[in-house]
């Protein structure tokens, strides 16, 4: 699951999904502009199906769209919440996508289906659809992305950020501990740490100059592809359980495996250890097995940091979480 900020007429990907009306006539917002992008071949195969319930679905090929179909649901209007919209929404997701998986389609995307005329308060629209989709992702391979035109700052005002916002605010005004001034130190204290020091440069030196550079070579640490397989093993998970929950394809997944020394990106990387639900000690030793490092002078770190500190390795949450605050999402 990949969210995106575009336009979803100009997506290429094998179906994108229309926020249409009962009609399927074309109408205003996503539902016009696909309508128009398509061209008028579009209308004529919608006025062959006869109209859609809502909650429902019916595709139709793409036409002059750089998609191959284009995915018709009709989702609900708002009425406070209480007649069953919930449900409806969810419905249009999981419908679409198995039209999706029936139409043998290996991407598609989706627009924030009710969010615009019909309603629905968009950081919950946002939130139904990102379960929805994570929950059928678990037990299918697809990529979908989720296309959001207008910004994120709905998402900060309707929910409840301001814990995070806190957090990182205290994070960024941590400041590091100051260094003790030369003349607090005793003349004799500074030249025993000084004799201390250069003792252990010099034990230091003479190890690395026992070594030549293939026997340094040869006693490598254990590296990040081996680290990940281990740690899959030691929770006894299955790959594709672990690939998944990292919101990480499979493709990228094989690269990995077959690969001793292969160097992920850093989002790929927090990604696994979100997978694996690592504590923030050993998130820290995986990360460094890719030469990355956490920093408090990075609000995409910070971010990590506080959900692994509470606790919270629901990699879809995070990355709504990223989203709001204009940060890279995790996985690949």
């Amino acid at each position: 699951l990949q969210i995106v900020r575009n336009d979803i007429t100009k997506m290429h990907v094998d179906a994108i999904v229309n926020a249409a009306n009962h009609s399927l006539l074309g109408g205003g917002g996503v539902d016009g502009a696909i309508h128009s992008a398509a061209g008028p071949e579009l209308l004529e195969a919608c006025l062959k199906l006869n109209g859609c319930e809502t909650g429902q679905a019916k595709a139709t090929k793409g036409y002059r769209l750089p998609a191959k179909y284009v995915i018709h649901t009709v989702g609900p209007v708002w009425q406070g919440g209480g007649r069953g919209e919930k449900e409806q929404l969810i419905s249009c997701y999981r419908r679409s996508l198995a039209l999706a998986k029936e139409n043998g389609c290996e991407s598609v995307a989706f627009p924030l289906i009710s969010a615009g005329a019909y309603g629905y308060p968009k950081a919950e629209a946002f939130s139904i659809a990102e379960q929805t989709i994570g929950a059928f992702l678990q037990e299918n391979e697809m990529r979908v992305y989720l296309v959001i035109f207008d910004g994120a700052a709905f998402l900060r005002e309707g929910k409840p950020y301001r814990e995070i916002r806190d957090f990182i605010k205290k994070t960024y005004a941590e400041e590091p501990p100051k260094k003790e001034k030369p003349h607090a130190i005793r003349p004799l204290q500074k030249k025993a740490a000084v004799c201390e020091e250069t003792a252990c440069f010099g034990a230091a030196l003479l190890q690395r100059e026992a070594l030549s550079l293939d026997q340094a070579l040869e006693q490598m640490d254990e590296s990040f592809s081996e680290m990940l397989l281990r740690k899959i093993d030691e929770k006894g998970m299955t790959d594709a359980a672990c690939y998944k929950k990292a919101n990480i394809d499979r493709k990228l997944f094989s690269k990995i495996r077959s690969d001793r020394l292969y160097r992920p990106s850093k989002a790929t990387a927090l990604a696994f250890a979100i997978a694996l639900e690592l504590p923030l000690d050993e998130t820290a030793d995986l990360l460094r097995k890719a030469g990355f490092a956490l920093s408090h002078s990075s609000k995409f770190d910070i971010i990590i940091e506080y959900y692994i500190m509470h606790g919270k390795y629901d990699i879809f949450e995070i990355n709504e979480t990223l989203f709001a605050f204009d940060q890279c999402l995790l996985g690949n």
